[in-house]
C-alpha cells in the first residue's frame, strides 16, 4: 500500500525549543528537569501552563517504574492536557512524539503540544529489562549495550573493511561540536584527536571508550502547533517536520538475521521518498548516536554511501558545520552526554536550533533541511528494535 505523507502540507510546525545543561549525578529528579525545560519554553514563547493542552513524554529511566509518570509530571507542571502520551521507544521516542503530536494537532485533539524528554539516570536508575535480555544476555556476562555493540562491530568487520580512523574522524567532529556547546557535559568540552580515539581503551573488543555514550542527567523539549495558529500568534521562525517513517522489530521473525542491517534501511529511504528528496539533498545529519558505529550504519543504510563504505565516507568527508555533511553539530550524545532515554531529543533540538539559525559558534550556513534519526531498544540476536527517521525544513 502506498504510504501518504501526512506532513507534506507543512500544516504543523515547531515554534520553540529548550534544553538544560547536561551533567552527572545532579541530585535532580526527572520532574525537576522537565520543569526546567518547560520554564524555558514558557519564557521563549510567552505562554503559560494553561496554554498547553497536549503533552508527550519519553519514558525516563529514572521514573520508568512509575506507572503514572505522564499524569504526575503534567500535574507537577500545572498542565491539564486533552492529549497526553508517553512513548517507550527509547531513543526513537522523541521524533516519534513529534509525529504523533502532529497527528493530534491535525485531528484537533489539542491546539498546543509540548514534547519533553527529561531524565536523571546517573542520579536514579529504575530500569528492569525483561524479555530475552535477562534470560540470555546477563547470565553470559554481556555487558549491556557495549557488549551488544562490540558483537555488532565484530560482525561488520567480518563482512566489510572497517577503517577505524574514519570512526575517529567522526569522534573528533562530534567532540568539536561539544567544545563550543555551552550545554554539553563540562568534562567533554575539550578537543580530542583521531589518535586519542584509536588509543582509547577497548571496553568490548573492538569497541573503544571513545566509541561510547555516557548517560547523564538532563532534559530537552519543543512546542508545536498548527502553522496557521503559529502565524496568528506572531511566531516567525518556524521549523516544519516534512516527512517521517518508523519501523519496529525489523525482521523479528528471522532467528538468524544480518545484525548489521537495521530498520533504517527501510525508514530512511522511505522518509526521503516521502519528502521528494535524495540523501545528497540533506543539508545536515543529526543521527541518534549511542555508539559511533550506529551513525556509520545509518549513513550506509539511508543512502549517503554504499554498504561497507561507511568508515571511508566518514574519513573522506568534511563533517564540520561548514563541511559537505555536518553531523551532530552540537556534539551529539557521544560528544555532549546522553540525557538518559531522553537522549534522542538532544539530536532533534540541535537540528531545530540550526534551522532557526541560532547555533552560536557552530552554525551551518543556510541549511535548507535536516535529518534526525532514532534508535530504540537493543534486542537479543537482532539489530535495533525501532529505527525511525524524520526530515525537517525551514
Amino acid at each position: 500500500m502506498a504510504k501518504k505523507n501526512f506532513l507534506e502540507k507543512k500544516d504543523v510546525c515547531i515554534v520553540s525549543y529548550a534544553e538544560t545543561k547536561i551533567d552527572r549525578t545532579t541530585g535532580k529528579t526527572a520532574y525537576e528537569l522537565a520543569a526546567e525545560v518547560a520554564e524555558e519554553l514558557f519564557a521563549k514563547t510567552k505562554m503559560k501552563p494553561a496554554d498547553i493542552d497536549g503533552v508527550g513524554f519519553s519514558v525516563p529511566i529514572s521514573e520508568c517504574s512509575n506507572p503514572f509518570w505522564s499524569n504526575y509530571a503534567t500535574d507537577y507542571l500545572g498542565i491539564s492536557p486533552t492529549w497526553l502520551q508517553t512513548s517507550d521507544l527509547g531513543g526513537a521516542s522523541c521524533i516519534a512524539n513529534v509525529a504523533r503530536g502532529a497527528m493530534a494537532l491535525q485531528n484537533d485533539m489539542c491546539e498546543t503540544v509540548m514534547l519533553i524528554g527529561a531524565d536523571a539516570p546517573s542520579t536514579k536508575w529504575s530500569a528492569n529489562y525483561g524479555a530475552y535480555r535477562n534470560e540470555f544476555w546477563e547470565p553470559t556476562g554481556i555487558n549491556g549495550p557495549p557488549g551488544a555493540f562490540g558483537l555488532l562491530y565484530q560482525r561488520y568487520m567480518a563482512q566489510h573493511d572497517l577503517d577505524f580512523r574514519g570512526l575517529g574522524a567522526l569522534a573528533v567532529a562530534q567532540r568539536n561540536g561539544a567544545v563550543v556547546n555551552d550545554l554539553a557535559y563540562d568534562k567533554f568540552r575539550q578537543k580530542i584527536t583521531i589518535d586519542d580515539y584509536i588509543n582509547s581503551r577497548q571496553i568490548s573488543s573492538p569497541l573503544r571508550l571513545l566509541d561510547s555514550v555516557m548517560f547523564c542527567d538532563g532534559g530537552n523539549g519543543v512546542i508545536m502547533m498548527k502553522t496557521e495558529r503559529a502565524k496568528k500568534l506572531g511566531f516567525k521562525n518556524l521549523v516544519y517536520p516534512i516527512s517521517y517513517s518508523e519501523m519496529t522489530n525489523f525482521k523479528c521473525a528471522d532467528q538468524t538475521p544480518d545484525i548489521t542491517l537495521s530498520a533504517h534501511s527501510v525508514s530512511g529511504p522511505d522518509a526521503l521518498q516521502l519528502a521528494g528528496l535524495k540523501a545528497s539533498d540533506i543539508s545536515m545529519f543529526h543521527p541518534y548516536d549511542d555508539f559511533l558505529i550506529a551513525v556509520m550504519l545509518k549513513l550506509e543504510q539511508i543512502g549517503f554511501c554504499k554498504r561497507g563504505e561507511g568508515s571511508q565516507f566518514l574519513r573522506d568527508t568534511d563533517l564540520s558545520p561548514t563541511g559537505a555533511l555536518p553531523i551532530n553539530t552540537g556534539g551529539g550524545q557521544i560528544g555532549a552526554g546522553q540525557p538518559g532515554l531522553a537522549g534522542g531529543g538532544l539530536n532533534l533540538v540541535e537540528c531545530v536550533r540550526q534551522l532557526m539559525g541560532e547555533a552560536k559558534g557552530r552554525q551551518v550556513p543556510n541549511p535548507k533541511n535536516g535529518m534526525v534519526t532514532g534508535i530504540g531498544v537493543i534486542p537479543y540476536g537482532r539489530n535495533w528494535g525501532t529505527g525511525n527517521v524524520m526530515i525537517l525544513s525551514k
